[in-house]
C-alpha cells in the first residue's frame, strides 16, 4: 500500500485503530480521525509520522468539509476512504427508547457518513482513482429486539453502497460494504455504558476482533483494481440468524 493515503473515521479503537495498524505496516499513509484527542496522539506517536491524526467529530459537518480541505499535501491525494465511525446507544424497544440517542445514531452513522464520503469522491473521481469501503453491520439486514434505529442505519449504509457502485462504474472507484457481526471492541461498552453489561455481551463466545476486521479491509483494499467486492458479510463461527418472532396470546 505504499502508494495508498487512506482516511479513516473512528480510529481511536476497535476496528479503525487496528486498520490504521494494518495500513501503516504495509506502507500507506492513513489519516486517523476521531473525537479523542489523547487516543490519536498515542497512534501517532505509535505509528509515525505516516500517520495524519485529525480530532473529529462526525455529527460536525462543517468539520468535516474543512478536514479534506486543510489535509497537508502528502495527505491530500485520498485513495481509500474508510467509513468506520459509527455506534449503538441502548436496547430498549422503540417505544421507550431515548430520541435523543435515536439522533446521535442517525446524525453518525447516516449523516456523517454520507457528507464525509460526498467530501472525498470528487477528489477519487478527478484522479480515476479511489476505494470507498463502508463499515456496515449484520444488524442492517437482520432484525433484533432493540436494534430498531441502529439496525435502521446500517440498512442505509448498505443501500448507500451500493447505490455509489451503480454512480461510480465508470469512475474507476471502488466501493465496498464490509458487515460485521459480533465483535469484541468498545462497540458494547459504547451501547451501555456498563462494563459488565458489555462483557456479558461475549460470554462464552470467541467473538471477532478488530484485527479480524482490519484484514478484511486490508484484503479488499489491496486487490487488483479491476475486482470490486461489493459486500462482505462475516460473523463468529458461534454467531447465526435468529428464528421469528411470534407473540402467541
Amino acid at each position: 500500500m505504499k502508494d495508498h493515503v487512506a482516511f479513516i473515521t473512528g480510529a481511536t479503537s476497535g476496528f479503525g485503530a487496528a486498520t490504521a495498524r494494518r495500513f501503516i505496516a504495509d506502507g500507506a499513509r492513513v489519516i486517523a480521525t476521531g473525537r479523542r484527542k489523547d487516543r490519536l496522539d498515542a497512534l501517532r506517536e505509535e505509528l509515525g509520522d505516516r500517520l495524519h491524526p485529525v480530532v473529529l467529530d462526525m455529527r460536525d459537518d462543517q468539520a468535516l468539509l474543512s478536514a479534506i480541505d486543510a489535509l497537508p499535501a502528502a495527505f491530500a491525494g485520498v485513495t481509500v476512504l474508510v467509513n468506520n465511525a459509527g455506534l449503538a446507544l441502548g436496547l430498549e424497544p422503540a417505544d421507550r427508547a431515548s430520541l435523543d440517542e435515536w439522533i446521535e445514531m442517525i446524525e453518525t452513522n447516516v449523516r456523517g457518513l454520507a457528507v464525509l464520503t460526498r467530501a472525498v469522491l470528487p477528489g477519487m473521481v478527478a484522479r480515476g482513482r479511489g476505494h470507498v469501503i463502508n463499515i456496515g453491520s449484520v444488524a442492517g439486514g437482520y432484525p433484533y429486539p432493540g436494534g430498531n434505529v441502529y439496525g435502521a442505519t446500517k440498512a442505509f449504509v448498505h443501500q448507500f453502497s451500493l447505490n455509489l457502485r451503480a454512480d461510480l462504474v465508470d469512475k474507476n472507484v471502488r466501493v465496498t460494504c464490509i458487515e460485521p457481526g459480533m465483535a469484541e471492541t468498545e462497540f458494547s461498552l459504547v451501547r451501555f455504558k456498563d462494563q459488565a453489561k458489555a462483557a456479558a455481551v461475549y460470554q462464552g463466545v470467541v467473538p471477532l476482533t478488530g484485527e479480524d476486521i482490519a484484514e478484511t479491509i486490508h484484503w479488499v483494499a489491496t486487490l487488483p483494481d479491476h475486482i470490486n467486492i461489493n459486500l462482505i458479510e462475516l460473523m463468529p463461527t458461534q454467531q447465526a440468524f435468529g428464528g421469528f418472532a411470534v407473540s402467541r396470546k
